[in-house]
């Protein structure tokens, strides 16, 4: 199901067939560095994590993490969208995508696209982000969005504080 649509890119719901590009994504150096790894090692790992995170959270929120993929071709390039994670009150945007997509703006697009869709279809009054502290690539993106740097937060699954980010008001 097809949620967003920019110049270049398709957001979608991500399915089961999506697996492959979960498990390449998932295992990246850079999402492995900056996000954690999440134990996807296999397709079946990577069903699950689709099916128990963000299908879970479609079917009891109506919004997750959607799958970024190139109009011109359908090739699936990151992942990008509103989630409700544990630790902190308000929804927050995430977005990855593969080292040979990024630097092209990609993200800033499907980013800035999907805090819309937060704040204008969903509704969002606070829009939050979380980085991490060595990740200037996507502190610099959140702050191209609108989206202001609110000091450092504690999430129970990190050994480290995350910069906290968020939108006004």
């Amino acid at each position: 199901m097809n949620v967003l649509e920019t110049d270049r890119l398709i957001l979608r719901r991500l399915n089961a067939e999506d697996a492959p590009f979960i498990l390449e994504l998932l295992n990246d150096p850079g999402w492995l560095r900056f996000i954690g790894d999440k134990g996807v090692r296999t397709l079946d790992d990577a069903r699950n994590y689709i099916r128990n995170g963000p299908a879970d959270m479609y079917a009891r929120l109506g919004h997750g993490l959607y799958l970024a993929s190139l109009k011109d071709g359908g090739a699936p390039i990151g992942l990008c969208g509103l989630i409700k994670r544990d630790g902190l009150d308000d929804v927050d945007i995430g977005f990855a995508f593969l080292p040979q997509y990024r630097g092209r703006g990609y993200a800033l697009e499907a980013a800035a696209a999907t805090l819309a869709y937060g704040r204008n279809t969903l509704g969002l009054k606070r829009i939050v982000a979380i980085a991490a502290p060595d990740n200037e690539a996507s502190a610099r993106l959140l702050e191209q969005i609108g989206l202001r740097d609110e000091g450092r937060i504690q999430l129970a699954h990190r050994e480290q504080p995350l910069r906290l980010f968020a939108t006004a008001g």
